[in-house]
């Protein structure tokens, strides 16, 4: 069957009021099956995932309705959330703050899906550690990220989306894509764009104002852009009786409306055909 995968960084409540609207509308006009969110806020005043899914019939799910505490900086800075056009079962929320990357409040959920005529697919929304000088945090993240994959995974390749912090020569995503082994561990998904995209796929950039001021915060450096929201897909060597063809990749949320740019970050739409073989 053919699905639509969706990750998007939504910048909490950040800038312009009207971004929530912004990235609403587009997610009615994509209309994607399986979405992975960062940065939504949860607080007894606004959830925010309400507002983002509202009139696009997605089921949502926030880090903090799975999670029997807060993580420090959650309030400001909001959490990881995921949406599915069928009804989704949370089966781990993994929290993947280090010692010397406390400042992630953005867990990772894992979410097994009922797909029509297909069985459960295991979808995994992911974040890493956002600094650059993070990399041996995010190398950690990435493998216990694997490992969260095989306590659950299923028949159906493994889905993982999200914000990963890194482009794509960085260890961790070298690690998931299978280019290089970390602690004597390797593992091997498909990197969607790699696969189908066209061009760069930039979705951290200084050509999206909303995203120049803070690389000319953390960077210094003039004409940033990286690539570090990513859709993976489970490879033949986990899953030998299953395909997930990645058919087309796309960046989503990359032009401003009536002068509202959705996100500091660029999404990533991912279409799939996922089933069974013969």
């Amino acid at each position: 069957m053919q699905l639509r995968i969706l990750t998007i960084n939504v910048q909490n409540d950040e800038g312009d009021p009207r971004r929530v609207a912004r990235i609403n509308s587009e997610l009615r006009r994509l209309d994607p099956d399986v979405v992975a969110l960062q940065e939504v806020l949860h607080t007894p005043e606004r959830h925010q995932l309400d507002e983002l899914l509202d009139g696009t019939d997605l089921h949502g799910t926030h880090q903090a309705q799975a999670m029997a505490y807060t993580p420090p900086w959650a309030d400001q800075y909001g959490g990881s959330a995921v949406a599915t056009r069928w009804p989704h079962r949370i089966v781990e929320v993994l929290d993947l703050r280090l010692l010397d990357a406390t400042d992630v409040p953005w867990c990772t959920l894992a979410v097994s899906i009922p797909l029509p005529d297909e069985g459960d697919l295991l979808f995994i929304a992911a974040t890493a550690s956002w600094r650059l000088e993070a990399e041996s945090a995010r190398e950690r993240q990435a493998v216990a990220l694997t490992d969260l994959d095989v306590r659950h995974r299923g028949a159906l390749p493994t889905i993982i989306a999200g914000d990963f912090n890194a482009s794509p020569d960085a260890a961790s995503i070298r690690y998931l894509t299978g280019l290089q082994s970390i602690g004597g561990r390797s593992v091997h998904y498909h990197d969607a764009w790699a696969v189908a995209g066209d061009g760069p796929g930039h979705t951290w950039t200084v050509d999206n104002p909303n995203a120049a001021s803070v690389i000319g915060q953390i960077v210094r450096q003039p004409d940033h852009r990286r690539r570090i929201d990513y859709v993976f897909t489970g490879s033949w060597h986990a899953h030998p009786n299953a395909h997930c063809l990645v058919r087309a990749a796309t960046v989503a949320f990359d032009k401003p409306v009536n002068g509202v740019w959705a996100s500091d970050h660029f999404g990533v739409v991912a279409d799939v055909d996922v089933g069974h073989d013969a």
